[in-house]
């Protein structure tokens, strides 16, 4: 089978517009479409997608010329359409739908900062994008102008990070960090840099798939000044790969700056392991490392979009051992409440002993690995660099390394205590395991 070519595509009603207008950035925000008259130039509407547009309180919806000219205007099943055009099923509530699914104003010490994991932040610098899909996580804040973030709350954002030492990796999202104007992004990863602990910055963003002409040489410039520097697209579908984008991620290789893509499983999309072997082979023809693929997000707007675990797992079967393993991306639940990334794959390891596993390959091929006998967990090598504990965080890998001996649910201890008085054989000590928690016992 040959490979595909990387088209450009331009719908009917922009055949006149001159080359040097189409390929500005600043021309195809300033012209995104997103009343019922305006899409109807350029493609029939539905019913459901008038209603929909038509409402009131709907999250925003802007389309860039570009990007709604990759619809076939004659499938309105067509996935790049499915992604940013409302249909009335973003009116209907389901089960488990939250307004901030993932907690992230939970885990906010400061406005528009997230700090859910031990050594990095979320910062969100924006809340505006170039085109807005159906299913943003974020639809609670993005769209809003009115509730981007203020001169008063970045300095804040910074200075959390500058008191914070164990941060050593910030991703800017929003939003989208490269719709901001160039000064302000320059300013940001300026400031960014002058805080000695932060390592790596890295950007999430969809400019360059729905807004490829913004990834111009001289934002290339810009962006290679503050390496390390870490970019992570969102493509979907094989469709959205063009020409445009191709050339976007050549300058951004370019410049020095690794590429991932973080795409999310969406009903009717991309649900489907042929698509999906497609998208990831294409990916890595344009030098971008599929990343991530999300479990669709419960929030509001997006149940028509959700599928069932197990299509993802179904998908990663049929990706694993049938394309390159730097094309197969890690299956994500981004756990609801707050609980962040949980990584879901297929089953491998089917049994184990005291000296032997038995694993299975993609073809069903099973085998034995017979373990050493002579492995001593004490000769394992020592490290002698900083440690940086994380109260709270640690987790199960705390458990393994010897920090603690249990993790119990929140409020654990005061439920079995039934509302007990303290007496005499009630002492702390004798649920402290030797070894672990000889500091406590030491200030007792």
């Amino acid at each position: 089978m040959s490979k595909r070519e990387f088209t450009s595509k331009r719908a009917p009603i922009y055949a006149d517009i001159p080359d040097e207008k189409w390929s500005n950035w600043r021309w195809q925000l300033s012209n995104r479409i997103n009343t019922v008259e305006e899409f109807e130039k350029v493609i029939p509407l539905t019913e459901s997608e008038r209603k929909a547009l038509r409402a009131t309180d709907l999250f925003r919806v802007d389309i860039t010329p570009y990007f709604i000219s990759l619809i076939d205007p004659n499938d309105p099943d067509d996935p790049i359409r499915k992604q940013v055009v409302p249909t009335d099923r973003e009116m209907v509530p389901f089960t488990a739908m939250m307004e901030d699914s993932l907690a992230e104003d939970r885990h906010s010490p400061v406005p528009g900062l997230v700090h859910r994991y031990p050594d990095r932040v979320l910062m969100l610098v924006t809340t505006q994008c170039a085109s807005y899909c159906r299913y943003c996580t974020r639809s609670r804040m993005v769209g809003d102008p009115s509730a981007t973030f203020s001169r008063a709350e970045f300095e804040m954002q910074l200075e959390y990070i500058k008191n914070t030492p164990q941060v050593r990796d910030v991703l800017l999202s929003g939003g989208d960090p490269l719709v901001l104007a160039p000064k302000i992004l320059e300013e940001i990863l300026q400031r960014l840099r002058e805080i000695e602990h932060v390592e790596i910055v890295r950007i999430g963003s969809r400019v360059p798939v729905f807004l490829p002409m913004r990834v111009t040489d001289e934002l290339c410039d810009v962006l290679q000044k503050y390496h390390p520097l870490w970019l992570n697209i969102h493509v979907n579908h094989p469709n959205e790969i063009t020409r445009e984008l191709a050339e976007a991620t050549d300058r951004l290789s370019r410049a020095g700056i690794p590429l991932g893509n973080q795409s999310v499983l969406l009903a009717g999309v991309n649900d489907n392991v042929h698509i999906q072997r497609q998208l990831v082979q294409e990916l890595v023809r344009i030098r971008v490392r599929p990343y991530y693929l999300y479990q669709c997000d419960l929030v509001e707007g997006a149940g028509h979009f959700r599928t069932p675990v197990g299509k993802g797992i179904e998908i990663l079967e049929g990706l694993r051992g049938h394309t390159s393993g730097y094309a197969v991306p890690m299956y994500i639940v981004d756990a609801p409440g707050g609980g962040g990334k949980i990584p879901v794959t297929p089953n491998y390891l089917l049994s184990m002993s005291d000296h032997k596993v038995i694993l299975r390959n993609y073809e069903g091929y099973v085998t034995t690995y017979e373990e050493p006998t002579d492995y001593l967990p004490s000769d394992a090598a020592k490290y002698k660099g900083e440690k940086r504990p994380e109260p709270g965080q640690s987790g199960v890998s705390g458990l393994l390394d010897g920090e603690d001996m249990f993790i119990k649910p929140e409020g654990f201890d005061e439920v079995h205590d039934r509302h007990g008085v303290q007496h005499r054989l009630k002492d702390k000590r004798k649920w402290v395991p030797l070894g672990i928690g000889n500091e406590e016992k030491e200030q007792e």
